[in-house]
C-alpha cells in the first residue's frame, strides 16, 4: 500500500489524447522548430492541461495527452503547433 503522502486526489472533467504520425527523418527536421514546439506544451503543462506528452521510439508517432479541456481547446493547439503548420505531422 502507498503512503498517503504519494496520492492525490485529482477531478478530470475530460481527457484527449492527441496523436501525430511524423514525416520521415523528424529528428533532422524538428529541429529548427523544437524549441516553440517544446514551449507551447510546457505552457500547456504550467495551465495543468497537459499530462504528458512525447514521442513514440523509433519516433513515428508523437502523443499528447490533455486534461480537462474541450476538443476546441486540443485543435486550437494542433493549430498553432509548428510541427503542424511546418508539416511535420502528416494526420
Amino acid at each position: 500500500m502507498l503512503p498517503s503522502r504519494l496520492l492525490r486526489s485529482v477531478s478530470i472533467k475530460s481527457m484527449f489524447i492527441l496523436r501525430y504520425t511524423f514525416v520521415p527523418d523528424i529528428l533532422e527536421k524538428r529541429q529548427p522548430h523544437r524549441a516553440k514546439h517544446l514551449a507551447l506544451a510546457q505552457q500547456e503543462t504550467l495551465e495543468g492541461r497537459l499530462l504528458v506528452g512525447g514521442a513514440s521510439d523509433p519516433p513515428s508517432h508523437g502523443f499528447l495527452v490533455f486534461q480537462n479541456v474541450d476538443k476546441a481547446h486540443v485543435e486550437r493547439f494542433a493549430q498553432a503547433d509548428p510541427y503542424v503548420s511546418n508539416r511535420l505531422v502528416t494526420e
